[in-house]
This record gives structure tokens, C-alpha cells and sequence, in this order.
């Protein structure tokens, strides 16, 4: 056995990758298991999407090398979305770079501004995907609390005392995962000025907009953001596009160069079916997100159930396609959710995967459908 890299050394096994094996094994064995754990959303995408995925194939040139940057018209579309939605004009030459999902834009902007010994600042909750690859590029990981107590919002002012002179990123994420909390315009602001004032590269991952939030926004909507800032985001959740993996990473144009020349040495380019499809999502309607929250507000109404049922707290206002929810004070987050897989053969997600601050809440997912809730809601 040839000895692997010393960087593996850092890191596990995606928490979801080892523990949906285990759901597998479950199941084949004849359990009836109902996954209330993955944010992998069931609905289709829209129909124009797939019709334009299918009329792509007849296309002379799908089937070559694409663009590392996107087709033109894809680029064209998510600045027409952007602007939009979000009000901010971005230009399709400079500002944009699609991205075969944001997961591989968090790798990509991490390798290109993050040295060995580099340290950032990640979320405490927050996605495990901050932490892994901060720590495969050598870099540190260096959590900073999200707490109930503060709206599961950064407390900047207790940051600043500490020493930021190794800090090159900042990872932000609102609407936030796991617990669906939304950043104010004064937060938002303040995090900018922050940045600056550090020298530090903010990313605001921004992949749950339009899920049960009213109100979405970008970053970069704000003054002074083009200086420090970068936003991933993602047609995953939005579009119900998670396996087509399409993002977006959006910012000024030497952040967005410098992105390029990850990504250029890792990939050859976007299927052109799966652009032409991105387009067509793009292009969509209001409408679209109304019909699509329809189904989110009647699935979470039964997991509020749910959690009432299991003794949790939560709060009616969170976000996103989660419901994050406090255990009674006696309950450890992972030792409760392996009870209730062997008892009720319900998957649920501990909060402890996205951070020590975790501990004592679990994440419901609105990704199946309302006859499984309701089976789930009986089983408890």
C-alpha cells in the first residue's frame, strides 16, 4: 500500500458520505427508512430546463471541450439574474465565472488565495466544507462562534480583539445553513468594513436565497463590496438542479481572474446541455419560486410538527429548506439521532457535523415529500 499524503491526515470522510451507507445498509436490509437528513431537494426542475437539456444533444458542438469560462449566454444570464433579483449589475466578461456546483468554487477560491500557514475564519455552525478544505490547502481553520443568543450572527466586535494578521478568508453564509438565520443590511455592512479594515477576502456562500425567504440579497449589493468580497452561489436548491452541478462565483475581476486560474488547470469546461439548461432556469419567473415555496411552506408546517413532537424548539422565522431545531438539554445531538434512526427509521442530521455550537439541536429537512412526513410524524 503506497503511503497516502500527509493532508489526508487532516480530514474524515464527509459526515453524509459515511452515514448514508449506513442508511443504505438499513434499508436493504428491508428497514423503511425515511431520510429526513440530506438537503438533496426531490422536486424537478423546471420544465423548460429539461427541454433544453434534450435539444442540446443535436447540437454539432455539445459533445466538444466548452469554455472554462461558461458560454457567453450563460454568463449574460446570471448577470441579467443578478441584476433582477439582487440589483446588482455584474459584467458578464469580468465579474462572473460559472462553476460546476459551489462546492467546487469553495476548493477553487481556497487554493487561490490561501497559502501554507494561512488561516480562516469559519462559521461555528457552518458547512463541515469550510473546515475540510481549509485544511487540505495547508491553510488553518480558525472557527468563530454563531450563538442563539446573537441571531446566529458573527459578534465582529469580540473578533477584532483577536489577532487577524494571519486571516486571509472570511466564510459567511446568509441565508445560513444549518439554521436558517438571515443577516441584516447593518450586518452585512459592518462585515465589509470589517474585511477591509483586515485585509481579508469575504465570501458569502449564498445558495438558499430564494428558499422561504422573502427578502433575498447579495453581498454584493452593498457599498464597498467589489473591494473584498467574492459570492458563490448555486442553482441547486433554487432551480432543484443539486445533481447538475451548476454554480456561480461573482466579484471584481482580479478575484474572479485569479479564481480562472484554478479552475482552468482542473476542469475542461460545463456540458453544453447543462449550460443551455442553467440559461433557461435563469430565465425564470418569480412565479417559479412562488409555486416552489408553496410546497416548502406545507412541508415545514409538518416538520414544525415534528419537532414539536420530539420536545424541540425552533423558530417560525428561520430560512432555507432546514428546520434547525433545540433538543431538551439532556439529549446529545448524535447519540439522539442514532436512537431515533434504530427505534423509528427516521434519519435526521445532528447538529454537531457543522460545528461544536451544534451540540443540542438537530436540522429537519423539507427535502421529501409531505406522505413521508406525515409517516415520520406517526412513527413519533
Amino acid at each position: 500500500m503506497i503511503k497516502v499524503a500527509d493532508r489526508l491526515q487532516t480530514v474524515e470522510e464527509y459526515y453524509f458520505s459515511k452515514k448514508l451507507k449506513e442508511v443504505a445498509l438499513l434499508k436493504a436490509q428491508g428497514r423503511p427508512i425515511i431520510n429526513l437528513g440530506i438537503g438533496s431537494p426531490d422536486l424537478q426542475p423546471p420544465e423548460r430546463v429539461l427541454n433544453a437539456l434534450v435539444e442540446t444533444f443535436d447540437d454539432p458542438i455539445a459533445h466538444k471541450y466548452q469554455s472554462y469560462q461558461g458560454i457567453p449566454e450563460l454568463r449574460e444570464a446570471i448577470a441579467h439574474f443578478y441584476k433582477t433579483n439582487f440589483d446588482v449589475p455584474l459584467s458578464p466578461l469580468t465579474n462572473i465565472l460559472p462553476l460546476m456546483g459551489s462546492k467546487e468554487g469553495i476548493l477553487h477560491i481556497s487554493m487561490a488565495f490561501l497559502n501554507l500557514g494561512d488561516e480562516a475564519l469559519i462559521p461555528n455552525p457552518g458547512y463541515p466544507t469550510y473546515t475540510s478544505v481549509t485544511k487540505l490547502v495547508g491553510a488553518k481553520p480558525v472557527f468563530y462562534d454563531l450563538t442563539e443568543k446573537n441571531a446566529w450572527l458573527p459578534d465582529l466586535l469580540n473578533l477584532e480583539k483577536q489577532d487577524l494578521s494571519k486571516v486571509k478568508i472570511m466564510w459567511i453564509n446568509y441565508p445560513h445553513m444549518p439554521t436558517g438565520a438571515v443577516a441584516t443590511n447593518k450586518m452585512f455592512l459592518d462585515l465589509i468594513a470589517f474585511a477591509r479594515r483586515n485585509k481579508i477576502l469575504l465570501v458569502n456562500d449564498n445558495p438558499y436565497s430564494f428558499v422561504l425567504n422573502p427578502f433575498p440579497r447579495s453581498i454584493l449589493k452593498y457599498a464597498g463590496a467589489m473591494e473584498v468580497c467574492l459570492e458563490l452561489n448555486s442553482l441547486s436548491k433554487m432551480f432543484n438542479m443539486a445533481g447538475w452541478r451548476v454554480g456561480m462565483v461573482s466579484g471584481s475581476h482580479e478575484y474572479i481572474n485569479a479564481v480562472l486560474k484554478v479552475k482552468s488547470n482542473m476542469d475542461s469546461g460545463m456540458f453544453l446541455g447543462i449550460q443551455k439548461g442553467a440559461i433557461e432556469a435563469l430565465k425564470c419567473s418569480k412565479v417559479w419560486f412562488a409555486s416552489l415555496n408553496s410546497v416548502y411552506e406545507e412541508r415545514r408546517a409538518l416538520v414544525w410538527q415534528i419537532a414539536e413532537k420530539l420536545n424541540c424548539i425552533y423558530d417560525k422565522n428561520a430560512t432555507g429548506m432546514f428546520v434547525w431545531a433545540k433538543l431538551p438539554d439532556y439529549l446529545h445531538a448524535e447519540d439522539y439521532i442514532d436512537l431515533i434512526l434504530k427505534e423509528k427509521s427516521v434519519f435526521i442530521a445532528p447538529g454537531t457535523i457543522f460545528g461544536t455550537n451544534g451540540e443540542g439541536y438537530i436540522r429537519i429537512s423539507l427535502c421529501a415529500n409531505s406522505d413521508d412526513l406525515e409517516e415520520a410524524l406517526a412513527r413519533f
